[in-house]
């Protein structure tokens, strides 16, 4: 219902907002007929004072025409140069208006999302530390429970890793420590820890052996971290995720791909903006806060390097981030 509220809300504000400047519109039209229309008048009272004997009457005339012409010309020029920045700013506080609603609405869904995923595996890793400590189950339950518990606080940790990185990058307080690293390492890592917490899922990987990058360990895994995870929410579980390294002449590219529903046209940029999520937000069903791709972008602008989406065939998308050699 609250949903349904703030939509007649904005619709009211924006219909308000074009009355006001229709409204304003017609009123420099009326200014500039009104001015016009004194400036014939004013002409017309300079002509009633002529005499018709006199022999200056030509050159007169002539000095009042090219004065009313020259009047003429400039309330056009000035009433085109006041409308003109008037709607530029109109189009700016507009634009400007949509983006802070825009925004404000995609702060409001990421608390709801971050309050949703932070609950989840809390209550889950606490109902499972209950059941173990009030009933006696074999071993093979106990280590499945801790297994999945465990699974729960790695996943509790890249969010609150994510939401801290993200804070640090905007105010300006991350503080780097870049250095040679071995990125095929990283990367092999990092894939592990997936096959782990994803056994059902099928991960295909072509990483090419000692690649070295300049810069810092921990962002790179979080990159890749957050591009796998993006692949295993928006793609079935029978479908194949392919994560390839490799190192070319002037350049390192790491991608991967997805077997999923790919990526609009329309929201090839929009998804790296924070808080960005594709689809509705009363109709989406993945889960995320919509920091994940926010924060891989910066991380590709924090090593000078790009990050780009791509269509993977016949359906999918394929991430690329690609590292300059210098």
């Amino acid at each position: 219902m609250s949903r349904f509220k703030k939509i007649s809300e904005l619709q009211f504000i924006r219909f308000f907002y074009w009355l006001f400047l229709s409204y304003m519109v017609v009123a420099f039209m009326w200014w500039y007929v009104a001015l016009d229309k004194q400036n014939d008048q004013i002409a017309n009272v300079q002509y009633g004072t002529f005499q018709t004997n006199d022999p200056a009457l030509a050159q007169k005339v002539l000095t009042i025409q090219d004065y009313q012409a020259r009047k003429h010309k400039q309330y056009i020029g000035e009433g085109l140069t006041i409308l003109f920045l008037f709607l530029l700013g109109a189009i700016y506080v507009y634009r400007s208006l949509q983006r802070q609603i825009r925004y404000s609405n995609q702060q409001q869904n990421f608390m709801m999302a971050v309050t949703h995923e932070l609950k989840t595996p809390i209550a889950i890793t606490q109902l499972n530390i209950e059941t173990l400590l009030k009933r006696s189950l074999d071993p093979a339950q106990q280590k499945k429970m801790l297994e999945i518990s465990l699974l729960e606080t790695q996943r509790l940790d890249n969010l609150c890793n994510n939401i801290l990185l993200a804070s640090q990058l905007d105010m300006g307080e991350y503080q780097s420590n870049t250095q040679e690293v071995d990125f095929s390492l990283i990367v092999e890592n990092t894939l592990k820890i997936f096959n782990n917490r994803f056994p059902d899922r099928q991960f295909k990987q072509l990483i090419q052996e000692d690649i070295y990058i300049k810069g810092e360990s921990v962002l790179l895994q979080l990159l890749l971290n957050n591009l796998v995870d993006n692949a295993i929410k928006y793609s079935s579980a029978a479908s194949i995720i392919t994560i390839t390294l490799i190192q070319q002449q002037d350049c390192i590219k790491m991608s991967v791909a997805d077997e999923g529903v790919g990526v609009p046209a329309a929201d090839k940029e929009k998804i790296f903006e924070k808080f960005y999520r594709v689809g509705a937000e009363y109709t989406r069903s993945t889960k995320g806060t919509g920091l994940g791709l926010y924060l891989c972008k910066r991380i590709a602008i924090f090593h000078q390097a790009k990050l780009e989406v791509s269509p993977n065939s016949p359906v999918g998308s394929i991430f690329t981030f690609t590292y300059l050699l210098k």
